[in-house]
């Protein structure tokens, strides 16, 4: 038999393999004494086949750790190892709780295909079990007043350990847990439950909180921002102003007076009042003194004129002489216009 024949034929029950894959994580690490949940994804032909998790870099010597088809292997909380298979979202999930550091190593995610032409289609993962610390949340923010909670995630063998809380380039601003695990004053808390956890309530916060701190456990520590926010102040809300209708739109803007403007425009009301006055009192004085001539006529000795016409013509009445050649003489131009009766 041709040796290529030879080769084709047993690289048969690894077609499947290249062909149709499971797929998963090529690495993942986990704190110590934490859990860590691998989800394994497959195709659709597969939704029937038996599902396995085993260790070992080789699938000949792979030790099993979980499968499908054994019922002893499904309680996440309460087994070691646990797998469940999801034949709707094509996915199956393993389960490994309280890690330790000797559980580090090679994995495989695996679907039991079986048969003699056909080899099982799986996958690797590296898992790294590591010692020191994790946080929930590396940033948390609360309103200016309120309170805000860390959570730190520390490994088994920090349990003991005491724990610190500290703003970061501040040394002098760490507090410590005590024996029982705890400490609080009026601005922080922390609680340690010795179950690889433990808790930080910063309470009744300030502007000034606004930090980067640090969770401590031991010779670990990991960074925590906080973020305070301002308090919203609250305004009395204002009625808005009345809106200009159609006809107020074409109307003139209205002027300002000013302090300057009303002083000026006072100065020329009070001059037109006092020009006013004074023109009407003077018209008042010549109508009445008019309407006292109208009605008291001037009597002849007060005439200077026909005082002295009555004084000439005495003097003629008493001359004696030849009155067609004599010439009545006036001391002034203005008797000389009275004719004598």
């Amino acid at each position: 038999m041709p040796k290529p024949f030879i080769l084709a034929l047993s690289l048969l029950p690894w077609i499947p393999a290249f062909l149709c894959r499971v797929t998963t994580m090529g690495e993942y690490s986990v704190l110590e004494g934490e859990s860590l949940i691998v989800p394994c994804h497959y195709e659709p032909q597969y939704a029937s086949y038996v599902k396995y998790w085993c260790q070992g870099r080789m699938r000949e010597f792979c030790t099993s750790l979980a499968r499908t088809d054994d019922t002893r292997s499904a309680n996440p909380v309460e087994d070691k190892v646990s797998i469940f298979d999801d034949p709707v979202q094509l996915v199956f999930t393993v389960t490994m709780n309280n890690m330790k550091e000797g559980e580090s190593g090679w994995y495989m995610c695996g679907v039991e295909v079986g048969g003699m032409w056909s080899a099982d289609v799986v996958t690797f993962t590296n898992v790294k079990v590591i010692h020191g610390m994790s946080v929930v949340n590396s940033q948390v923010s609360g309103e200016e007043g309120s309170s805000v909670t860390v959570e730190c995630l520390y490994s088994e063998r920090y349990r003991e350990s005491e724990k610190k809380w500290c703003r970061s380039g501040d040394w002098s601003s760490c507090v410590l847990t005590g024996s029982d695990g705890s400490y609080e004053d009026t601005s922080v808390a922390i609680s340690d439950d010795r179950t690889r956890t433990f808790t930080i309530t910063l309470k009744d916060l300030q502007l000034k909180d606004t930090a980067w701190y640090w969770c401590s456990a031991g010779q670990e520590k990991i960074a925590v921002h906080v973020v305070v926010t301002p308090r919203p102040s609250t305004t009395v809300p204002t009625t808005s102003p009345p809106t200009p209708t159609q006809s107020d739109a074409h109307l003139p803007p209205p002027i300002s007076i000013t302090m300057e403007s009303w002083n000026t425009h006072s100065h020329i009301l009070e001059t037109l009042v006092v020009c006013s006055c004074l023109i009407l009192l003077v018209g008042m004085a010549i109508l009445v003194r008019k309407l006292w001539k109208l009605h008291n006529p001037p009597y002849p000795e007060q005439d200077p004129v026909l005082g002295e016409v009555k004084f000439e013509k005495g003097r003629i009445n008493n001359y004696s002489g030849d009155i067609g050649n004599s010439a009545v003489i006036f001391p002034n131009r203005r008797s000389q216009d009275v004719h004598i009766g």
